[in-house]
């Protein structure tokens, strides 16, 4: 990696243009996500900035976008409740309220419809497993997925009535 000092402002620009393309090459990133991209690659801080800036005014990095799309599709491929996938947008760097933002279009019925259809599935193909543990790994199932303790004990008891006492 150059120093500093041998690149001009100019060179700089350009590595860091190159290492923002190349990144949006294969999806759409974050932010925070190609700023790091950068800071491996030794593009100073400053310059980081006027790249990302400048990105943003093409539309090329769209925070809010990328939040959007992430929560759809990490809700409907993983079934990861709200707090689930909010950590996974804080740790790629989306700024909080632009997390909120996504997150707060999830609604309280949608949460418990997806924590309901998550523990129908694991009853599902957990069946050969006895009572109590069977009730246990469906609760640990959804709490992993980054559901409450009050969805998940909800979940679990509506499909146990669903399902029945003959089917135990």
């Amino acid at each position: 990696m150059p120093d500093p000092d041998e690149l001009s402002d100019d060179e700089w620009y350009e590595r860091g243009r190159e290492v923002v393309l190349t990144k949006l090459d294969s999806r759409a990133h974050t932010r925070g996500e190609l700023g790091i991209a950068m800071s491996r690659n030794g593009v100073p801080e400053q310059v980081q900035h006027q790249v990302l800036d400048r990105f943003e005014e093409l539309g090329l990095i769209d925070d809010g976008n990328f939040a959007m799309q992430w929560v759809e599709s990490r809700r409907g491929a993983r079934g990861l409740s709200r707090r689930a996938v909010a950590m996974e947008l804080s740790r790629k760097g989306v700024a909080p309220d632009v997390i909120d933002e996504a997150v707060n279009h999830i609604s309280d019925d949608d949460e418990a419809r997806a924590a309901v259809e998550l523990a129908r599935k694991k009853f599902r193909t957990s069946a050969s497993v006895p009572e109590p543990r069977l009730t246990r790994r469906v609760a640990a199932a959804l709490a992993r997925k980054g559901y409450g303790p009050d969805i998940t004990w909800q979940a679990v008891r509506q499909v146990k009535e669903e399902l029945g006492d003959d089917e135990w």
